[in-house]
This record gives C-alpha cells, structure tokens and sequence, in this order.
C-alpha cells in the first residue's frame, strides 16, 4: 500500500482474478475515499463488474488484498459485505421474481414488509424512482426493476456504495434526483463507486476516474478535468465513435402494422394498453421513447408472440400483410420476425446455456438441425460468426451466458438476431450497458440493416439515441401511443413533456409528419 491508500476508506491492491485463461482483473490497484463519487470505467470485459463482485464478496479473487476501513478484510460473500457497510446496486438484477417489490428489499434490511411499503413509496417520490411496493417483481419493466435496486441499497444505509450502470434504464427525470441524493451521501462521509458508460454523467458527477482497459488500470484522473473524448481514448484507445448514417433506399412497404389494440390487464400491475396504433416499413427505423413502466413491457409481448390476441382481435397486429395476433413467438419468427428483449438475462438468453446453444435457440434452425438432430459443428459455426462479427469477449463458444459480461452478451444476443435476416427486427433498450464503442457499433448496424430493407422497431429509454438513429418517434405514456414526429430536429423539451402525458406539446411536430406521409 503506497501514500495514496492512506485513509482510505476501501484500498485494494493486486487483485488478481482469472476464469480459466480469461485474466478478469490484472494486479489492480486502487483507492476509494470518504466523501468522493469514484467511477471506474472501461470496455465491457475490461473487468470492472468482476471486481466490484470482489468487493462485494460475490467471487473472491485469487491474489491481492483488500482494506476496509484500514483493516485488511477478507469479503466472504455479500451478507459480510453489508455488514461491513458496503452496498451494491447490480446491472443485473438480484430479485425473486414471485416476491413483491417489498419482500425483496426485506431481505437485505432489517424492517418486514409492512414497515417497508411506506419507506418505499417515501424515498421512490423523493428521488422520482417510484415504484409499487405490493407489486410482484415479475411484472416489473426493467428500468423498474433498476429502481428496486437503488431503493434496496439506499435503505440499507451503507458506507460505500456501488452503482453498477444505475441510470441506464432510468427515466431522464430521475438522473438529476438521483444525483443530488449520491452527492449529499458523499458530503455526509460515505463513498460511491460509480460505473457508467455515460461520460457526461461521470464528468458531472465524479470526483475521480479509474480507467480500466483488459483487466488493467490504466489511468486514474479528474473527469471533471477532462473532455469526454479525452475519457473515450484512455478507454477504448480512440475518439468516441459516432453512428453514421448509410444512404437509404426509400421507404418500402408496409411490414409491421398495429391497428387500435387496446387489452385489459393480465394481471393487477401490468398497464393496459389504450388505442395503440403503430407503422413501420421496410427501410425505416422507429422508436418509442418513454419511461419504462408506460406500458412498453405489455406492447412488446404482444409483438413477440409472448402473448397472444384471440378471435376477432388477432388482425389488430400484422406483419408482412399475414395476422400474426394468434401466433406464437415461433410461428412468428418463421415469417420474418426478430427480437431482443430488455431482458437479457432469462428472456433474451438463459443463462446457464453455452453460447453455442444460445445460438441454437432461435438461429435459423434449417441450417442448425437436420431430421431432429442437432448439427453441432453448424451450431458452432453459426456461434463463432457472432462473436467474431461483434466482437464478443469470452473465454470461448462454451462459455456460459452468465459468465459474460453484460455488454458482451448484449452484443452476443443483438448479433444473433440480426443474423436471422429478418424483415422486421424489434429491439428493446438496444445499447443498454454498452460501452461508447460497442453502443456506437451497435447503432450502426441498425442503421446498416435499415438500409438493406429491414424493418426496425426501436423502444428505448436512451433519447439520444432515438434521435439518432430513429426516423420516426412516438412517445408512450400509461398505455397511450403518441402520433409519430419525425426524428431529425425533435425538439427533446416537447418530447420530455410528452413523457408526462402532454401528447399536445408534440402536435405540431405529428402534423408536419402527416402532411409528409401523404404528400
């Protein structure tokens, strides 16, 4: 331990952590003090989720040591962790998904349920992540389930505080509450640790920055001091990379159609969906901006195929001209239709699976299976091509889902759909955990597909990068679409607004969208 340890409320020194030839963490060193916002940043699979779950206590590294307070610690799992003073709130979510918001966060504080709902509802009002208290877990949005987690850490009252990716799936309107709640944490003596892809936040917000880059540190800096390009470059070695938009063909017909559904809810928290109308054609990207909860969750099953409309309602959702409202997610791939979903964890791969068979689940089966047999070294073929073409890290294609890191299996999961060639491809909060580079390819092969004829339905909390890559935006609030605006030029106040319900604030903008669609 050298002079910048001293007083430091948690120094680690030499953590070394590896997962067969995987080096996760390379001899790293740091120190977090009293009363600072401390971000660690880096490439997803530069290591920094590996070592906060060393600190945590949820893997324990293979060389090195940990000080806590002065005293050098052991972390023998999350439950010493907290009782050390030390809170996490996870990118991916450590929920019992049949237990209500309030039995979750029962688990980790010393209050029951009853005495909880109150304090819930009290600190989700104050910091604008409101959230039911008796609502299961399973009927939770992701961004929802985001605010489980930050509320459960907050009401532990810990000494330091990990935030991994904690306003990626937030509303705007909670950043800044959020922020001033982490800054007054801060000015009372408690740590932060703070991982975020978003550099604007980390300049903002951050006392110091830790760079990480393949399991190394790299750097330690001001962010304040630096320019988000600057912070880019010490991460991924170059500027940050922005999408650029392809020469388009124009506008084709008609491939995905949702004509005035309207559902009752399936279950008491779920959000019924009230007129909803929707276009999107071969060539064009659309998105649907909003705060999670809004009824995106419900929407999306019924596009999947997750849920299924019946009878006379079956019409009300088609793709390619066929009513796809009675079929499930199966048939519906089999006509052209690919999916990411929010969750990438459980929805979008399982986790215990290779990588190899997460290809399988859902690539283009006349090629991976032949009479009822499984055509393996096909499936690895298939696999490799993923992960070479979006540049996957792992330890290789027998790799399990869990085991990568979430923006690496973002990339795993987006590329695999992609490779279906589909006519319409949905895509739910598309970059979410992203670092700059892998978000900036990402968009970018959106934009590309696009241009080759696809049809792309975007729903995303990143406002930014609808206006990015979109060409058409709706807003959905409790269950209600927007008219659509045209993307290039939206006013993001108007758009902010119509967050909250006040579909007026984009009437001019959806006027001049329909004299164009039929000029």
């Amino acid at each position: 331990m050298d002079k910048a340890t001293d007083g430091a409320l948690l120094a680690l020194d030499g953590i070394i952590k590896t997962y067969g030839p995987i080096v996760a963490n390379d001899s790293v060193s740091l120190a977090v003090q009293r009363g600072h916002i401390h971000a660690v940043l880096g490439e997803n699979g530069a290591g920094k989720s590996t070592l906060m779950k060393i600190i945590y206590g949820v893997t324990q590294p293979d060389a090195g040591e940990i000080r806590w307070r002065g005293e050098r610690v052991a972390v023998r799992n999350p439950a010493h962790a907290r009782a050390l003073g030390i809170g996490m709130v996870f990118q991916h979510f450590s929920l019992f998904e049949t237990m209500t918001v309030a039995e979750n966060i029962s688990l980790g504080v010393s209050q029951a349920p009853r005495v909880l709902k109150q304090m819930i509802t009290d600190i989700g009002q104050r910091l604008k992540l409101e959230v039911d208290p008796e609502a299961p877990v399973h009927a939770l949005s992701v961004g929802e389930r985001q605010r489980v987690e930050i509320i459960r850490c907050l009401l532990q009252n810990p000494e330091l505080i990990i935030m991994d990716e904690p306003t990626a799936v937030l509303p705007p309107s909670a950043v800044p509450s959020l922020f001033a709640t982490l800054r007054q944490l801060a000015d009372e003596g408690r740590a932060v640790i703070f991982i975020s892809h978003k550099l604007e936040e980390i300049r903002s917000l951050c006392h110091t920055a830790t760079v990480m880059r393949q399991g190394r540190v790299v750097a330690t800096t001001d962010p304040q001091a630096a320019s988000a390009d600057a912070l880019a470059r010490m991460m991924i070695g170059r500027s940050l990379p922005h999408a650029q938009r392809p020469a388009s063909p124009a506008q084709g017909r008609l491939l995905l159609v949702v004509d005035d559904l309207s559902t009752a809810p399936a279950e008491t928290h779920d959000v019924p969906l009230d007129h909803v109308t929707l276009r999107v054609r071969a060539s064009e990207i659309v998105g649907i901006a909003g705060v999670s909860g809004n009824g995106q969750t419900e929407l999306l099953r019924l596009l999947s195929g997750e849920e299924l409309l019946t009878g006379e309602e079956s019409p009300r959702i088609r793709l390619d001209e066929k009513d796809i409202g009675e079929l499930g997610p199966y048939a519906r791939r089999q006509l052209g239709l690919a999916f990411v979903p929010e969750d990438r964890l459980g929805r979008g791969a399982v986790a215990a699976l290779s990588l190899s068979l997460n290809a399988l689940l859902t690539g283009p089966q006349d090629e991976l299976v032949a009479h009822g047999l499984i055509r393996f070294a096909a499936v690895k073929a298939f696999a490799q091509s993923i992960v070479s073409t979006y540049d996957v890290r792992c330890s290789g294609l027998e790799a399990e889902a869990r085991s990568l890191s979430g923006g690496n299996l973002q990339k795993f999961i987006v590329g695999r759909e992609i490779k279906l060639d589909p006519k319409v491809l949905i895509v739910a909060q598309p970059t979410w955990g992203l670092d700059v580079g892998a978000a900036a390819a990402i968009r970018q092969k959106l934009l590309d597909v696009s241009a080759g004829g696809v049809a792309i339905l975007v729903v995303s909390e990143e406002l930014d990068e609808l206006l990015e890559i979109a060409d058409r935006l709706h807003v959905m609030f409790r269950g209600r679409l927007s008219a659509s605006i045209p993307a290039r030029g939206a006013n993001v106040d108007r758009i902010g607004l119509a967050m909250t319900g006040a579909f007026e604030a984009l009437a001019d903008d959806a006027e001049s969208e329909r004299r164009l669609a039929h000029a």
